[in-house]
Protein backbone atom coordinates (compact mmCIF):
# COMPACT_ATOMS: atom_id res chain seq x y z
CA UNK A 1 0.00 0.00 0.00
CA UNK A 2 1.40 3.34 -0.82
CA UNK A 3 0.85 6.96 -2.04
CA UNK A 4 0.56 7.24 -5.78
CA UNK A 5 -0.37 10.79 -5.98
CA UNK A 6 -0.84 14.10 -3.66
CA UNK A 7 -2.90 17.31 -5.14
CA UNK A 8 -4.35 20.52 -4.43
CA UNK A 9 -7.19 22.64 -5.68
CA UNK A 10 -7.31 26.36 -4.92
CA UNK A 11 -11.11 27.04 -4.77
CA UNK A 12 -12.64 30.13 -4.72
CA UNK A 13 -14.94 31.10 -1.54
CA UNK A 14 -18.69 32.33 -2.84
CA UNK A 15 -20.50 35.31 -1.59
CA UNK A 16 -19.32 39.08 -0.39
CA UNK A 17 -19.38 38.82 3.07
CA UNK A 18 -17.23 40.60 6.11
CA UNK A 19 -16.41 40.50 9.38
CA UNK A 20 -14.78 43.99 11.48
CA UNK A 21 -11.27 42.75 9.79
CA UNK A 22 -11.78 41.60 6.85
CA UNK A 23 -13.45 40.82 3.67
CA UNK A 24 -13.76 37.11 1.95
CA UNK A 25 -15.41 38.43 -1.05
CA UNK A 26 -11.14 37.65 -2.54
CA UNK A 27 -11.10 34.49 0.03
CA UNK A 28 -10.00 30.86 -1.32
CA UNK A 29 -9.19 27.55 0.14
CA UNK A 30 -6.99 24.50 -0.58
CA UNK A 31 -8.65 21.13 -1.00
CA UNK A 32 -6.40 18.84 -1.32
CA UNK A 33 -6.48 14.74 -2.38
CA UNK A 34 -4.17 12.02 -1.69
CA UNK A 35 -4.43 9.21 -3.94
CA UNK A 36 -3.74 5.56 -2.80
CA UNK A 37 -2.41 2.46 -4.87
CA UNK A 38 -5.81 0.67 -3.44
CA UNK A 39 -8.59 -0.23 -5.58
CA UNK A 40 -12.48 -0.18 -4.20
CA UNK A 41 -15.20 -1.10 -6.87
CA UNK A 42 -12.52 -0.05 -9.55
CA UNK A 43 -11.76 3.11 -8.47
CA UNK A 44 -8.61 4.34 -6.08
CA UNK A 45 -8.92 4.70 -2.89
CA UNK A 46 -8.65 8.81 -2.01
CA UNK A 47 -8.52 10.80 1.12
CA UNK A 48 -9.63 14.43 0.63
CA UNK A 49 -9.45 17.64 3.16
CA UNK A 50 -8.97 20.94 3.10
CA UNK A 51 -7.61 24.15 5.33
CA UNK A 52 -10.23 25.39 7.39
CA UNK A 53 -12.61 28.30 5.83
CA UNK A 54 -12.10 32.34 6.62
CA UNK A 55 -8.15 32.01 5.70
CA UNK A 56 -6.18 31.87 2.00
CA UNK A 57 -5.59 28.59 0.11
CA UNK A 58 -2.21 27.58 0.97
CA UNK A 59 -0.69 26.58 -2.61
CA UNK A 60 2.39 27.70 -2.80
CA UNK A 61 3.70 26.36 -0.07
CA UNK A 62 1.87 22.70 -0.89
CA UNK A 63 3.08 22.70 -3.98
CA UNK A 64 6.62 23.44 -3.54
CA UNK A 65 7.24 22.52 -0.16
CA UNK A 66 4.94 19.72 1.29
CA UNK A 67 3.70 17.71 -1.62
CA UNK A 68 7.29 17.30 -3.43
CA UNK A 69 8.42 16.00 0.41
CA UNK A 70 5.45 13.51 0.11
CA UNK A 71 5.86 12.25 -2.90
CA UNK A 72 9.86 11.77 -2.52
CA UNK A 73 9.23 9.88 0.47
CA UNK A 74 10.04 6.13 1.23
CA UNK A 75 6.14 3.74 1.50
CA UNK A 76 7.52 2.87 5.01
CA UNK A 77 8.16 6.40 6.18
CA UNK A 78 4.40 7.13 5.38
CA UNK A 79 3.20 3.48 6.87
CA UNK A 80 1.73 2.64 10.22
CA UNK A 81 4.07 0.11 11.72
CA UNK A 82 1.06 -2.75 10.92
CA UNK A 83 1.15 -1.49 7.06
CA UNK A 84 -2.58 -1.40 6.81
CA UNK A 85 -3.27 2.26 7.27
CA UNK A 86 -1.01 5.71 7.02
CA UNK A 87 0.35 7.21 10.28
CA UNK A 88 -0.54 10.96 10.38
CA UNK A 89 2.26 11.43 12.61
CA UNK A 90 4.55 10.26 10.36
CA UNK A 91 3.35 11.96 7.16
CA UNK A 92 3.74 15.21 9.26
CA UNK A 93 7.74 14.24 10.11
CA UNK A 94 7.84 14.22 6.58
CA UNK A 95 6.18 16.94 5.42
CA UNK A 96 7.66 19.41 7.86
CA UNK A 97 10.89 18.01 7.03
CA UNK A 98 13.76 20.80 6.98
CA UNK A 99 11.02 23.50 8.45
CA UNK A 100 12.39 25.26 11.29
CA UNK A 101 10.46 25.49 14.69
CA UNK A 102 8.07 28.11 15.53
CA UNK A 103 6.17 30.88 12.57
CA UNK A 104 3.07 28.93 12.96
CA UNK A 105 1.31 30.20 10.03
CA UNK A 106 0.01 29.46 6.44
CA UNK A 107 2.53 26.37 6.74
CA UNK A 108 0.45 25.59 9.69
CA UNK A 109 -3.20 24.93 7.36
CA UNK A 110 -1.33 23.83 5.03
CA UNK A 111 0.05 20.99 6.64
CA UNK A 112 -3.40 20.19 8.09
CA UNK A 113 -4.75 19.91 4.94
CA UNK A 114 -3.08 17.18 4.34
CA UNK A 115 -3.13 15.58 7.31
CA UNK A 116 -6.70 15.91 7.40
CA UNK A 117 -6.83 13.77 4.18
CA UNK A 118 -4.87 11.33 5.76
CA UNK A 119 -7.83 10.70 8.54
CA UNK A 120 -10.27 10.93 5.29
CA UNK A 121 -7.87 8.31 3.56
CA UNK A 122 -7.40 5.54 6.89
CA UNK A 123 -11.13 5.89 7.57
CA UNK A 124 -12.27 4.77 3.95
CA UNK A 125 -9.71 1.81 4.02
CA UNK A 126 -11.25 1.03 7.38
CA UNK A 127 -14.84 1.83 5.44
CA UNK A 128 -16.01 3.95 8.63
CA UNK A 129 -16.88 7.34 9.56
CA UNK A 130 -14.09 9.33 10.31
CA UNK A 131 -15.11 10.27 13.59
CA UNK A 132 -14.84 6.21 14.58
CA UNK A 133 -11.42 6.19 13.52
CA UNK A 134 -10.64 9.29 15.16
CA UNK A 135 -12.11 7.90 18.19
CA UNK A 136 -10.36 4.71 18.17
CA UNK A 137 -6.95 6.60 17.87
CA UNK A 138 -7.42 8.48 20.43
CA UNK A 139 -8.59 5.97 22.85
CA UNK A 140 -12.00 6.41 22.93
CA UNK A 141 -14.19 3.73 23.70
CA UNK A 142 -17.56 5.07 21.68
CA UNK A 143 -18.29 7.96 19.41
CA UNK A 144 -21.36 10.37 20.43
CA UNK A 145 -24.16 10.04 18.21
CA UNK A 146 -24.85 13.47 18.02
CA UNK A 147 -23.69 16.81 19.15
CA UNK A 148 -24.67 20.23 20.11
CA UNK A 149 -24.72 22.81 16.76
CA UNK A 150 -25.03 26.67 16.15
CA UNK A 151 -25.37 28.11 13.42
CA UNK A 152 -22.38 30.84 12.25
CA UNK A 153 -23.44 33.69 10.33
CA UNK A 154 -24.62 37.37 10.79
CA UNK A 155 -21.84 39.25 8.79
CA UNK A 156 -21.79 42.35 7.55
CA UNK A 157 -22.97 42.76 3.97
CA UNK A 158 -22.78 45.71 1.49
CA UNK A 159 -26.31 46.23 1.70
CA UNK A 160 -26.47 45.86 5.60
CA UNK A 161 -29.80 45.87 7.83
CA UNK A 162 -31.19 44.27 11.23
CA UNK A 163 -33.57 43.16 8.93
CA UNK A 164 -31.69 41.13 7.01
CA UNK A 165 -29.78 39.85 9.90
CA UNK A 166 -33.43 38.59 11.20
CA UNK A 167 -34.43 36.85 8.08
CA UNK A 168 -31.11 35.29 7.55
CA UNK A 169 -31.43 34.13 11.01
CA UNK A 170 -35.01 32.53 10.35
CA UNK A 171 -33.54 30.48 8.05
CA UNK A 172 -31.22 28.84 9.85
CA UNK A 173 -33.64 28.26 12.29
CA UNK A 174 -36.22 26.82 9.83
CA UNK A 175 -33.49 24.12 9.27
CA UNK A 176 -33.15 23.16 12.99
CA UNK A 177 -30.65 25.72 14.71
CA UNK A 178 -31.45 26.99 17.99
CA UNK A 179 -28.39 29.15 18.75
CA UNK A 180 -26.64 31.57 16.38
CA UNK A 181 -23.37 33.47 16.46
CA UNK A 182 -22.87 36.84 14.84
CA UNK A 183 -20.35 39.35 14.30
CA UNK A 184 -19.50 42.64 15.82
CA UNK A 185 -17.08 45.47 15.83
CA UNK A 186 -17.71 46.55 12.24
CA UNK A 187 -20.03 48.80 13.00
CA UNK A 188 -20.47 51.60 16.18
CA UNK A 189 -21.41 50.25 19.50
CA UNK A 190 -25.12 51.84 18.82
CA UNK A 191 -25.65 50.13 15.49
CA UNK A 192 -23.82 46.63 16.92
CA UNK A 193 -26.23 46.67 19.81
CA UNK A 194 -29.78 47.42 17.33
CA UNK A 195 -28.14 44.61 15.31
CA UNK A 196 -28.16 42.43 18.42
CA UNK A 197 -31.46 43.52 19.85
CA UNK A 198 -32.58 42.49 15.95
CA UNK A 199 -31.02 38.74 16.47
CA UNK A 200 -32.33 38.25 19.70
CA UNK A 201 -35.72 38.44 17.85
CA UNK A 202 -34.97 35.02 16.46
CA UNK A 203 -33.01 33.47 19.08
CA UNK A 204 -35.55 34.11 21.89
CA UNK A 205 -32.97 34.90 24.49
CA UNK A 206 -29.00 35.68 25.03
CA UNK A 207 -28.01 31.68 25.88
CA UNK A 208 -29.04 31.19 22.08
CA UNK A 209 -26.86 34.36 20.85
CA UNK A 210 -23.03 34.36 20.52
CA UNK A 211 -21.12 37.21 19.47
CA UNK A 212 -16.92 37.58 17.84
CA UNK A 213 -15.28 40.77 17.42
CA UNK A 214 -12.58 38.79 15.18
CA UNK A 215 -9.89 40.35 17.13
CA UNK A 216 -10.80 44.04 16.65
CA UNK A 217 -10.76 45.92 19.70
CA UNK A 218 -8.44 46.90 21.48
CA UNK A 219 -8.58 47.05 25.64
CA UNK A 220 -11.05 50.76 25.99
CA UNK A 221 -13.17 48.89 23.16
CA UNK A 222 -13.56 45.43 24.36
CA UNK A 223 -14.52 46.74 27.46
CA UNK A 224 -16.92 49.28 26.21
CA UNK A 225 -18.61 46.37 24.44
CA UNK A 226 -18.18 44.13 27.59
CA UNK A 227 -20.12 46.57 29.86
CA UNK A 228 -22.95 46.89 26.92
CA UNK A 229 -23.49 43.33 25.73
CA UNK A 230 -23.47 41.79 29.69
CA UNK A 231 -27.08 42.45 30.45
CA UNK A 232 -27.91 40.29 27.40
CA UNK A 233 -26.20 37.13 29.49
CA UNK A 234 -25.31 36.17 25.54
CA UNK A 235 -23.61 32.76 24.85
CA UNK A 236 -20.30 34.12 24.47
CA UNK A 237 -18.06 36.74 23.76
CA UNK A 238 -15.40 35.65 21.29
CA UNK A 239 -12.00 36.83 20.11
CA UNK A 240 -12.68 40.07 21.57
CA UNK A 241 -8.15 41.24 20.65
CA UNK A 242 -5.67 40.31 19.52
CA UNK A 243 -5.42 36.50 19.54
CA UNK A 244 -2.14 36.95 21.26
CA UNK A 245 -2.65 39.63 23.71
CA UNK A 246 -2.98 37.44 26.48
CA UNK A 247 -2.97 39.84 28.86
CA UNK A 248 -5.76 41.79 27.18
CA UNK A 249 -7.99 38.52 27.30
CA UNK A 250 -7.49 38.18 31.30
CA UNK A 251 -8.33 41.68 31.83
CA UNK A 252 -11.55 41.22 30.07
CA UNK A 253 -11.98 38.27 31.82
CA UNK A 254 -11.38 39.68 35.09
CA UNK A 255 -15.01 41.99 34.62
CA UNK A 256 -16.77 40.44 32.33
CA UNK A 257 -19.26 37.76 33.89
CA UNK A 258 -20.26 35.83 30.53
CA UNK A 259 -18.36 33.05 29.00
CA UNK A 260 -15.31 34.44 26.68
CA UNK A 261 -14.25 32.24 23.57
CA UNK A 262 -10.68 32.26 21.77
CA UNK A 263 -8.38 30.01 20.56
CA UNK A 264 -9.03 29.81 16.59
CA UNK A 265 -6.03 31.71 15.56
CA UNK A 266 -3.62 29.76 18.00
CA UNK A 267 -1.75 27.34 15.37
CA UNK A 268 0.40 25.42 17.86
CA UNK A 269 0.29 23.35 21.38
CA UNK A 270 2.90 26.15 22.53
CA UNK A 271 0.92 29.38 21.79
CA UNK A 272 -2.12 27.43 23.42
CA UNK A 273 0.42 26.58 26.72
CA UNK A 274 0.70 30.21 26.99
CA UNK A 275 -3.17 31.06 26.30
CA UNK A 276 -4.03 28.75 29.53
CA UNK A 277 -1.30 30.41 31.63
CA UNK A 278 -1.69 34.07 30.76
CA UNK A 279 -5.25 34.66 29.41
CA UNK A 280 -7.05 34.36 32.45
CA UNK A 281 -9.26 31.71 30.86
CA UNK A 282 -11.64 30.49 33.75
CA UNK A 283 -12.37 26.50 34.17
CA UNK A 284 -15.86 25.60 33.61
CA UNK A 285 -16.87 28.94 31.74
CA UNK A 286 -14.91 30.20 29.23
CA UNK A 287 -14.14 28.08 25.69
CA UNK A 288 -11.43 27.42 23.42
CA UNK A 289 -12.07 27.48 19.73
CA UNK A 290 -8.78 25.71 18.23
CA UNK A 291 -9.39 24.37 14.86
CA UNK A 292 -7.23 21.16 13.86
CA UNK A 293 -7.24 22.58 9.91
CA UNK A 294 -5.69 25.63 11.01
CA UNK A 295 -2.89 24.15 13.39
CA UNK A 296 -1.21 20.66 11.45
CA UNK A 297 -3.93 18.61 11.62
CA UNK A 298 -5.35 16.57 14.41
CA UNK A 299 -2.18 15.66 16.00
CA UNK A 300 -1.46 18.91 16.92
CA UNK A 301 -4.99 19.29 17.96
CA UNK A 302 -4.75 16.41 20.22
CA UNK A 303 -1.79 18.03 22.05
CA UNK A 304 -3.92 21.23 22.35
CA UNK A 305 -6.80 19.08 24.42
CA UNK A 306 -4.12 17.53 26.74
CA UNK A 307 -2.54 20.93 27.56
CA UNK A 308 -6.91 21.79 28.51
CA UNK A 309 -6.75 18.70 30.62
CA UNK A 310 -3.48 19.12 32.05
CA UNK A 311 -4.42 22.81 33.12
CA UNK A 312 -7.73 21.57 34.98
CA UNK A 313 -10.50 22.83 32.31
CA UNK A 314 -12.56 19.83 30.48
CA UNK A 315 -12.90 18.93 26.73
CA UNK A 316 -16.40 20.11 27.00
CA UNK A 317 -14.95 23.54 26.83
CA UNK A 318 -13.76 23.06 23.36
CA UNK A 319 -16.01 23.88 20.79
CA UNK A 320 -13.74 24.10 17.08
CA UNK A 321 -13.71 26.97 14.72
CA UNK A 322 -14.31 25.80 11.38
CA UNK A 323 -18.61 25.33 10.49
CA UNK A 324 -17.87 22.47 8.10
CA UNK A 325 -17.84 18.35 7.80
CA UNK A 326 -14.73 17.69 8.78
CA UNK A 327 -14.77 19.53 12.63
CA UNK A 328 -18.60 17.70 12.74
CA UNK A 329 -16.36 14.35 12.67
CA UNK A 330 -13.61 15.86 15.29
CA UNK A 331 -15.97 16.95 18.10
CA UNK A 332 -18.17 13.83 17.61
CA UNK A 333 -15.32 11.02 17.76
CA UNK A 334 -13.13 13.44 20.51
CA UNK A 335 -16.25 13.98 22.62
CA UNK A 336 -15.63 17.66 22.87
CA UNK A 337 -18.57 20.33 23.43
CA UNK A 338 -20.28 21.35 20.53
CA UNK A 339 -19.83 22.09 16.80
CA UNK A 340 -20.00 25.60 14.16
CA UNK A 341 -21.78 25.45 11.32
CA UNK A 342 -22.02 27.75 8.31
CA UNK A 343 -25.47 26.88 6.80
CA UNK A 344 -25.80 29.99 5.08
CA UNK A 345 -22.03 31.03 4.19
CA UNK A 346 -18.98 30.40 2.83
CA UNK A 347 -20.07 27.98 0.33
CA UNK A 348 -19.08 25.21 -1.08
CA UNK A 349 -17.12 24.20 2.00
CA UNK A 350 -19.79 25.63 4.90
CA UNK A 351 -22.24 23.56 6.25
CA UNK A 352 -23.61 20.09 6.06
CA UNK A 353 -25.57 17.93 4.48
CA UNK A 354 -28.90 17.77 5.06
CA UNK A 355 -29.17 14.43 6.41
CA UNK A 356 -26.72 15.95 8.84
CA UNK A 357 -29.69 18.25 10.57
CA UNK A 358 -31.91 16.39 12.84
CA UNK A 359 -33.56 19.81 14.38
CA UNK A 360 -33.39 21.05 17.86
CA UNK A 361 -30.23 22.22 17.52
CA UNK A 362 -28.29 19.41 16.82
CA UNK A 363 -26.71 17.48 14.02
CA UNK A 364 -25.06 14.05 13.58
CA UNK A 365 -22.60 12.56 11.28
CA UNK A 366 -23.76 9.86 7.78
CA UNK A 367 -22.84 6.95 7.61
CA UNK A 368 -20.38 7.95 4.45
CA UNK A 369 -16.97 6.19 5.02
CA UNK A 370 -14.38 9.09 5.77
CA UNK A 371 -15.49 12.86 6.57
CA UNK A 372 -18.19 12.44 3.88
CA UNK A 373 -17.41 15.46 1.61
CA UNK A 374 -18.55 13.71 -1.12
CA UNK A 375 -21.86 13.71 0.03
CA UNK A 376 -21.98 17.57 0.19
CA UNK A 377 -23.70 18.67 -3.08
CA UNK A 378 -21.91 21.65 -3.11
CA UNK A 379 -18.43 20.44 -2.87
CA UNK A 380 -19.03 17.50 -5.72
CA UNK A 381 -17.83 20.06 -8.78
CA UNK A 382 -14.51 20.81 -6.84
CA UNK A 383 -14.11 17.43 -5.85
CA UNK A 384 -14.57 16.13 -9.32
CA UNK A 385 -12.17 18.87 -10.83
CA UNK A 386 -9.58 17.60 -8.26
CA UNK A 387 -10.40 14.39 -9.19
CA UNK A 388 -12.40 12.85 -11.77
CA UNK A 389 -12.25 9.30 -11.04
CA UNK A 390 -14.71 9.30 -8.02
CA UNK A 391 -17.16 10.05 -9.73
CA UNK A 392 -16.39 8.53 -12.72
CA UNK A 393 -18.63 5.54 -14.14
CA UNK A 394 -16.67 2.05 -14.10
Amino acid sequence: MKIVDVRELSVRLEGDVANAVVSFAEHDVSLVAVVSDVLRNGKPVIGLAFNSIGRFAQRGILCDRIIPRLRAAQTKDLLADDGRRFDPAKVVHVGMRNEKPGGHGDRAAAMAAIELAIWDLNAKLGDEPACHTIAQAFGRAEVAPTMTAYAAGGYYYPSQSAARLKEEFSRYRDLGFTAFKMKIGGASLAEDLARIEAALEVAGNGENLAVDANGRFDLETGLSYARAISPHGLRWYEEIGDPLDFDLNRRIAEVYPGAIATGENLFSAADVKNLLLFAGARRGLDLFQMDAGLSYGLGEYGRMLDLMEEHGFERHQAVPHGGHLINLHIVLGLGLGGCEAYPGVFQPFGGYPLACLIGGGRVRATQAPGFGLEEKPELRDPIACLCPEIFAHV
